[in-house]
C-alpha cells in the first residue's frame, strides 16, 4: 500500500509537468507562427506602405539616397493638390457607374445562371455546363478585336454601355461555376416545398435561394467590385474622350515621357484605393464565410 500510493503522486506530478511542457511548447508553436505571419503581412503591406509615404514627401526627399520611409515633414497638402491636378470626382462618377451596374449586372445573371445549373433539370446540363467552363480557358486577348469591332458597329464606343452591358448576360463563368457549387449543398426540400405551394422558378430563385447565399454573393462581389474598379484595359478601349475617363486611366495623368509626378500620383493612387479597403472590411465577415462555403459539393 505504502509503495503503491508513492508511486501514484509521482506519477500525476510526472503527468503534470508534461502537460506544462507541453502546453508551453504549444503556446511557442502559436507565437512563432503569429510572429512568421506577422511578417508575411509586413512584406505584403510593404508597397502600401510606400505608396503612402510617397504621398506625403516632397520631389526632394522622394529621390533621397537612403530611401527615407517616414515623411519629413508630412505634406497632407499633397492630396488636395492631387484632387486638384486633375478632375478626380468626374472620373471617381464614372468609376462608379461602371463598378456598380457591372457588379449588379454580374451578381443577378451569375446567380440565376447558376441557378438554372444546379436547381433545374433539362437536357445536356452537364454536357452545356462544361462548355461554359471551357470558356474560361479562353484567353482575353483573344476576344478582344472582335469584341472592340461588334463593340464599334454598335455605336457603343464611348459610351458606358461595353463595360456595362456584358455583365448582364451571364457574369462570368467563374462566379457561376461558384455560385454552382454553393447551390448544389442546399437541400431541395425548400424547392420542392415551393412548388407544391405553386412558386414559379423565378420565384423559388429570388425568395428562397438569395436569401441563402448572402456570403458566396458577397465573395462575388468583392470580386467584381476590385476587377471593374482597377480595370485599366476596358475604359482605355473604349473610352477616348476625356470626360469618359475612370481612376484607372486617370492616374495616368501624372505621368508623361519627360517626368513624373510621383508623390501626386501615390496621393491620388491612395484615394483611390480608400474605397475599396472600405468595401472589404465591411463584407469581410461574409466574404471570409464565403470562401470556406463554396466549393464543399462534389455533386
Amino acid at each position: 500500500m505504502t509503495e503503491t500510493s508513492a508511486e501514484v503522486p509521482l506519477a500525476l506530478t510526472g503527468g503534470r509537468k508534461k502537460g506544462a511542457a507541453g502546453l508551453s511548447m504549444s503556446g511557442l508553436a502559436r507565437l512563432g507562427l503569429y510572429l512568421f505571419l506577422s511578417l508575411v503581412c509586413l512584406v505584403l503591406l510593404f508597397p502600401n506602405i510606400w505608396m503612402i509615404s510617397t504621398s506625403l514627401k516632397d520631389s526632394p526627399q522622394i529621390f533621397a539616397y537612403p530611401p527615407e520611409l517616414i515623411p519629413r515633414p508630412f505634406l497632407w497638402s499633397n492630396y488636395l493638390v492631387a484632387i486638384q491636378k486633375f478632375p478626380f470626382f468626374l472620373y471617381l462618377r464614372n468609376t462608379l457607374v461602371v463598378t456598380g451596374l457591372a457588379t449588379f449586372g454580374t451578381v443577378l445573371s451569375a446567380s440565376l445562371v447558376a441557378f438554372g445549373f444546379a436547381r433545374r433539370r433539362f437536357p445536356e446540363r452537364e454536357v452545356l455546363f462544361g462548355v461554359l467552363l471551357s470558356t474560361m480557358m479562353l484567353p482575353s486577348i483573344v476576344t478582344l478585336i472582335p469584341t472592340f469591332v461588334l463593340f464599334t458597329r454598335l455605336g457603343w464606343v464611348n459610351t458606358f454601355l461595353p463595360l456595362t452591358v456584358p455583365a448582364f448576360f451571364g457574369g462570368g463563368a467563374f462566379y457561376i461555376f461558384l455560385l454552382r457549387q454553393f447551390y448544389l449543398t442546399l437541400p431541395y426540400d425548400y424547392d420542392e416545398a415551393a412548388y407544391i405551394d405553386g412558386a414559379s422558378s423565378l420565384r423559388v430563385w429570388w425568395e428562397i435561394i438569395l436569401p441563402f447565399s448572402k456570403a458566396p454573393l458577397a465573395v462575388i462581389t468583392v470580386f467584381t467590385v476590385l476587377s471593374n474598379w482597377n480595370d485599366f484595359m476596358g475604359p482605355l478601349i473604349y473610352m477616348n474622350k476625356p470626360h469618359m475617363r475612370t481612376l484607372a486611366l486617370g492616374l495616368q495623368f501624372f505621368r508623361d515621357q519627360r517626368y513624373t509626378q510621383w508623390n501626386y500620383l501615390m496621393a491620388a493612387s491612395t484615394l483611390t484605393l480608400i474605397p475599396v479597403l472600405i468595401l472589404f472590411f465591411a463584407a469581410q465577415r461574409y466574404f471570409m464565410e464565403g470562401i470556406l462555403l463554396t466549393g464543399l459539393s462534389g455533386r
